[in-house]
C-alpha cells in the first residue's frame, strides 16, 4: 500500500532554488515550440541504442512536464507530479528505476497503472550552461530492467547533443532578435518612431523606380511644424521633443500600411504615398493638417497649439519622374505654404513644355 504522504511529497517536491532552474528553462524559449526533425532524430536514436520502445525529450516546467519530442508514442505534456521526469531535476545527473511498480514515488503514476504500463525508466538530465537541470532525455520500457554500461554512456552523450541543440536554437533566436533590433535602430528615428532620413530616402528611391517602371502614381508630402524654433526657445528642447514625438505618433496612426512616413530633418517630416495621384495626396495632406492642428500638446499645464505647413508633390512621368525631382517639387510647394501664411497645404505646380 502506497502511503498518502509519500504521494504528496512527490507531487509537491521541488529542488532547491527551483525558481532559478525555471528561469534557466524559460531563457531558452523552447516550451510549446513546434516539432523539430533534429530533436526527433536524437530521440529515436536513443530508443534504438537503448533497445527500448519509448524515448522522450522532456522539459520540466513549474507545474507540467512538456514533451519536445517522443519516439514510440505521442505525448504532449503531463502534470509535473505525474511524470517520472520530475524526479530527474532533483539533483542527480541520471536516474534509473528498474521497476516503476516497486518504487513508491512512481508506483501509482498514470503511465505505470494505465496503458502502456511502463516498468523501466532511465534518464539523463539536460543541464543548462549555468548548471540547472531543465529536463531529461529519457527512455522507457514496459518490461522491468535497466541499461547496460555502454547504453548509459551513449544516453549521456546523446543528452549532451540534445542540450547542445537547445543551446544552438536559443542562440539562433537571440541572433535573429539582435539583427532585427539593429535593423530597427538603423532605419528608425528614435524620437518620432518614423523612418530616419536614410531609410526614408532609400524607400523613396525604391518606390520611384517601381512607379516609373509600371507608370503608377506616386506622391510625396513634406511637412514642416510651424514656428517650431519658438517652441524650443520658449519652452525648452524637452517640450519640443514631446511635440515631435506626438506628431510622429499621429503620422504612424494616419498612414496606410504601404505608405512610408519619415523624419526628413529637424522638425521637417515626409510621407511617401505609393499608388496615390495628386488629388488623393492633397486630400490626405489636408486631413493630416487638420489632425495636427487638433492634436493636444502641453508645456507643463499650459496648452501648446501646434500647426503645420504641408507641400505636396506628385509624379507626372515627365519632368517629375524620379525621387529627387519629386522631393524638390514637394519642398517647393511646402515653401509656398509657409510664405502664404503657414498652417495650409499647397500642391504641385506642374509646368508643361
Amino acid at each position: 500500500m502506497l502511503a498518502a504522504d509519500n504521494v504528496h511529497t512527490l507531487t509537491t517536491s521541488r529542488p532547491p532554488a527551483d525558481q532559478f532552474r525555471l528561469a534557466a528553462l524559460h531563457r531558452y524559449d523552447i516550451l510549446d515550440t513546434p516539432a523539430c526533425e533534429d530533436f526527433s532524430f536524437l530521440t529515436e536514436l536513443a530508443a534504438r541504442i537503448c533497445d527500448v520502445p519509448y524515448a522522450f525529450v522532456s522539459l520540466v516546467d513549474a507545474d507540467r512536464v512538456w514533451i519536445k519530442s517522443c519516439a514510440g508514442m505521442h505525448m504532449g505534456e503531463l502534470p509535473r507530479g505525474e511524470s517520472y521526469c520530475s524526479l530527474a531535476v532533483l539533483g542527480d545527473a541520471s536516474t534509473e528505476i528498474a521497476d516503476l511498480t516497486e518504487d513508491y514515488r512512481t508506483a501509482r503514476m498514470a503511465l505505470t497503472v494505465n496503458p502502456p504500463y511502463m516498468r523501466m525508466y532511465s534518464s539523463v538530465a539536460l543541464t543548462s550552461s549555468d548548471g540547472f537541470a531543465i529536463g531529461t532525455l529519457c527512455v522507457m520500457d514496459t518490461k522491468p530492467g535497466g541499461l547496460d554500461t555502454a547504453q548509459r554512456s551513449m544516453l549521456t552523450r546523446l543528452a549532451r547533443q540534445v542540450m547542445a541543440l537547445i543551446e544552438l536554437r536559443a542562440s539562433e533566436r537571440t541572433l535573429g532578435d539582435t539583427v532585427r533590433e539593429l535593423e530597427l535602430l538603423a532605419t528608425t528615428d528614435e524620437l518620432t518612431g518614423l523612418h530616419n532620413r536614410r531609410s526614408l530616402l532609400q524607400r523613396l528611391r525604391f518606390e520611384a523606380a517601381r512607379a516609373k517602371r509600371f507608370r503608377s502614381p506616386l506622391s510625396a508630402v513634406m511637412i514642416d511644424l510651424d514656428h517650431f524654433k519658438r517652441v524650443n526657445d520658449e519652452h525648452g528642447h524637452a517640450v519640443g521633443d514631446q511635440v515631435l514625438a506626438g506628431v510622429g505618433r499621429l503620422l504612424r496612426e494616419s498612414v496606410r500600411v504601404i505608405d512610408i512616413a519619415g523624419r526628413y530633418g529637424g522638425e521637417e517630416l515626409c510621407v511617401i504615398l505609393p499608388n496615390t495621384p495628386l488629388d488623393g495626396a492633397l486630400k490626405f495632406a489636408e486631413t493630416l493638417r487638420c489632425k495636427i492642428e487638433a492634436q493636444l500638446h502641453y508645456a507643463g499645464a499650459r496648452a501648446l497649439p501646434v500647426t503645420a505647413s504641408l507641400g505636396v508633390g506628385s509624379f507626372d512621368h515627365m519632368e517629375i519622374a524620379d525621387a529627387e525631382s519629386l522631393l524638390r517639387q514637394a519642398d517647393a510647394a511646402l515653401y509656398r505654404a509657409k510664405d502664404a501664411g503657414r498652417n495650409r497645404v499647397e500642391g504641385a505646380l506642374i509646368e508643361r513644355h
